[in-house]
């Protein structure tokens, strides 16, 4: 399971390796797009089957991206992650160009985390709307969400609809205490689930 990461350490002296269940390494953002070329045109890895953008939370830098490639012939994972250099403005080379897969992955890590991919062919918005201050899934966002006034102001010029924000049904939420051993048992849930949308609240009407 390790040689691939050998191999990219023999050739790379910037990589390092990274603890996981599959071969796993740590690159530099500057240096990703020579190893992931590498990775396509030298060891047969054809296909990038997933990337995801993370808010590292309390480190520095707080932002980066894990990426999960496979070789198809040999049936074997690699999982590379990169770190963003700047916090205010968390960037990495895009691998669109390089796995065709990138494209939309890398639009939903910068519409959910923030990050930019540099030299991306069309980095917009895929799940939230243009405008959209936030990103969801940074660690500062609450769990609770942000009501916020909808639909746009020209669409609600043009078509005259109304939009009353619906509560955050049974929030404010939590994620428990840190003593769990199964991911499944910290996920968030809510501190009141006594009402619904067909039960409101007590003291809220409809």
């Amino acid at each position: 399971m390790e040689t691939v990461v050998e191999t990219l350490k023999a050739k790379y002296s910037f990589v390092t390796p990274r603890p996981a269940n599959v071969p796993a390494v740590n690159v530099p953002a500057e240096r990703l797009r020579e190893v992931a070329q590498h990775l396509r045109d030298g060891l047969g890895y054809d296909m990038l089957l997933d990337l995801c953008g993370i808010d590292w939370d309390q480190v520095t830098p707080k932002y980066g991206v894990v990426y999960q490639f496979y070789h198809s012939a040999k049936k074997v994972y690699l999982m590379i992650a990169t770190l963003a250099p700047e916090d205010a403005a968390p960037s990495v080379p895009t691998l669109a160009d390089l796995y065709p897969s990138a494209d939309w992955a890398e639009r939903e890590a910068y519409d959910m985390v923030g990050i930019k991919f540099a030299g991306h062919p069309n980095l917009k918005r895929i799940l939230m709307w243009d405008g959209y201050p936030y990103f969801p899934l940074r660690k500062d966002f609450p769990l609770a969400g942000i009501q916020t006034e909808l639909p746009a102001a020209d669409v609600a010029e043009a078509t005259g609809a109304k939009v009353i924000a619906a509560p955050m049904m049974g929030g404010p939420f939590y994620s428990g205490s840190d003593d769990h051993h199964h991911m499944s048992e910290a996920e968030p849930r809510a501190a009141d689930q006594s009402w619904t949308e067909a039960k409101p609240k007590p003291g809220q009407q409809g």
